[in-house]
C-alpha cells in the first residue's frame, strides 16, 4: 500500500511522535522513510546582516533532526533517505512529495487553535490542503503539548 513515506521533521516533540508512527508504518508496509527538514529562508530574507549565521544554524539543526530519523530507521532495519532543503516549508514539502513519488506523509501538529493558529499559520494544515497523497497528522496529547510549550518557553528565555 505504501512504499515511500515522508516524515517532515523540525526536531520538535510533535515531530518525534510522527517519526514513531512513520517508522511503525514503514515496518508494516516494508516502505522507505524519507526524512525532510526545511530551512524556511522566507522568514529571514528581510535581515540585512546575520541572515547567513541564522541559516547556517538552522541547517545544522536540520542535519541533527534528519540524522536522528536516519539512525532510528537504520536501527529498525528500515531503508531511509534524509535531506535538508531550503525554501518555504509547505512548498518544499509539496515539491519533495512530487519529486520522490511519496505515497504517504506523516507529520506532527502542535494542535494550536484560535488566535495562536491564525497568527502562526500551520505548515501541516497547508500540506494537508495541498498534498496529492494522504497526510497522517499526529497530534501531541495534552500532557505532551504542555511539556512542549514549557520547553519552548525555556528555550526562548535561554536565548535572551
Amino acid at each position: 500500500m505504501y512504499s515511500e513515506i515522508l516524515v517532515p521533521t523540525d526536531g520538535s516533540k510533535a515531530a518525534e511522535r510522527a517519526i514513531d508512527h512513520a517508522l511503525d508504518l514503514a515496518k508494516t508496509y516494508d516502505a522507505r522513510i524519507h526524512a525532510l527538514y526545511v530551512v524556511d529562508t522566507s522568514i529571514y530574507t528581510s535581515l540585512d546582516a546575520g541572515a547567513d549565521v541564522v541559516i547556517d544554524a538552522l541547517e545544522r539543526e536540520g542535519d541533527a533532526a534528519t540524522r536522528h530519523v536516519r539512525e532510528a530507521a537504520e536501527e529498525a532495519g528500515i531503508d531511509v533517505q534524509a535531506e535538508v532543503v531550503t525554501g518555504t516549508a509547505y512548498r518544499s514539502i509539496r515539491e519533495y512529495i512530487d519529486d520522490h513519488d511519496i505515497d504517504l506523509v506523516v507529520m506532527g501538529t502542535h494542535g494550536r487553535t484560535g488566535l495562536s493558529h491564525y497568527l502562526l499559520g500551520s505548515v501541516t494544515e497547508r500540506v494537508v490542503r495541498t498534498s496529492p497523497v494522504p497526510v497522517l497528522t499526529i497530534r501531541l496529547d495534552d500532557e505532551d503539548e504542555d511539556e512542549a510549550d514549557a520547553d519552548e518557553s525555556a528555550d526562548a528565555e535561554a536565548e535572551e
